[in-house]
């Protein structure tokens, strides 16, 4: 059997349910790269058979199935942030009939506990690896190799300094197709790690009573930030219509639920994101806040947990890129799942960057659009559903 990448047909992969385009893949060459470099490794843990192996960040399933279809390797633990990931990797498994060569486990010991080897796709954000770091130095086995992989142009010697900050040797591959690969090993012991700075934290003055309080797991963008176009819509938000429940979709890091329901105390909020992180992010927020009792979190593929013509109030700060990638497909899928739920008469309350110029998208996805205030830098509307 041939373990070098190319005898795997990527091709076959699928983004979908995510944003399907000609600009987008379901892989990139630092997945090839990744399970070349690893391949040895790889095939070992097949003959040991003990389910030793993580991947973690895996996109759309290149590196998972990569592995198992490659080497016959049954019981890869995965963690995928984005649920869009898991749902694709589910579909694009039993597209390969790979279905049951590998489990999902969420950011936490189980995920790490006793790897020998991991898969990893660098993450952007240096406290989301800083975060996964930490966890694999404290719960994989002693003898683990971790393979830490990305495009040159998202990584940085940061990322080696944040990662030798937990093992004792990080060493850098000979670049390939303007990729790369990080060889990490030997765990510090845990009295000889930094201190745990998770979850982050961080407290605002947004006018109500007290500061809000924010929260964030390492992989949240913003990570416990105050994002800037959420601090220019907060104070509209006192305009939007009477309702019982309001909708923060795409909740980050729960800013917007967390200010709901604080500004409105009758109100339940409902929050959801597709981010395993945001979705954890959201929750101790609103614990933070004292609010937990009056919100329910999911972790969706936009508001498919919610019913059709169910709701009087969504409020979104829509993403403008997917991965690394800027596209504005998510943002007109999430105007389009909003304008589902919402009752006719209800409202959408958007901001967004201006130079993105959603209005006319949104007078065709949803509704009347109107402007209700503008900066240099974003434009905040209000739309009803016809």
């Amino acid at each position: 059997m041939s373990t070098d990448s190319a005898s795997f047909d990527f091709d076959l992969l699928s983004r979908a349910p995510d944003v399907e385009a000609e600009n987008l893949q379901a892989f990139d060459a630092a997945d090839r790269l990744l399970l070349d470099t690893a391949a040895g490794d790889l095939a070992d843990a097949a003959r040991q058979g003990d389910g030793a192996v993580v991947v973690v960040g895996d996109s759309y399933g290149a590196l998972t199935l990569g592995a198992a279809a490659l080497h016959s390797l049954p019981g890869i633990r995965v963690q995928q942030d984005p649920l869009s990931g898991e749902l694709a990797l589910k579909r694009n498994a039993e597209r390969l009939g790979l279905t049951g060569t590998y489990s999902h486990s969420s950011l936490e010991p189980a995920l790490a506990s006793g790897a020998r080897l991991v898969l990893l796709r660098l993450p952007r954000s240096l406290d989301a690896l800083e975060e996964i770091a930490r966890l694999l130095a404290v719960h994989a086995a002693p003898d683990v190799r971790i393979y830490a992989g990305g495009r040159i142009k998202h990584m940085t010697t940061a990322m080696n300094d944040v990662l030798g900050r937990y093992f004792g040797s990080v060493t850098a591959s000979l670049a390939r197709q303007k990729s790369r690969v990080l060889t990490v090993s030997g765990p510090l012991p845990e009295d000889k790690l930094p201190p745990d700075r998770f979850p982050l934290e961080a407290a605002y003055d947004v006018g109500l009573p007290a500061p809000l309080q924010l929260r964030a797991r390492g992989a949240a963008f913003g990570g416990a930030s105050l994002d800037p176009g959420t601090r220019f819509l907060l104070p509209f938000l006192a305009r939007a219509r009477a309702a019982g429940e309001a909708v923060d979709l795409g909740c980050g890091n729960g800013a917007i639920a967390a200010y709901l329901a604080l500004a409105r105390p009758g109100i339940r909020v409902l929050a959801s994101d597709q981010s395993e992180a945001a979705a954890a992010s959201t929750k101790l927020t609103l614990a933070a806040n004292g609010i937990a009792g009056r919100a329910v979190v999911e972790r969706a593929d936009a508001l498919s947990w919610l019913p059709d013509r169910s709701q009087d109030l969504v409020v979104l700060n829509p993403p403008f890129h997917i991965g690394a990638s800027v596209h504005t497909g998510i943002a007109f899928k999430l105007f389009s799942d909003a304008a589902r739920v919402l009752r006719p008469g209800g409202e959408l309350w958007t901001v967004w960057n201006s130079h993105l110029a959603y209005k006319p998208a949104l007078n065709r996805l949803v509704g009347p659009t109107e402007q209700v205030a503008r900066n240099p830098r974003f434009t905040v509307t209000v739309t009803s559903r016809r």
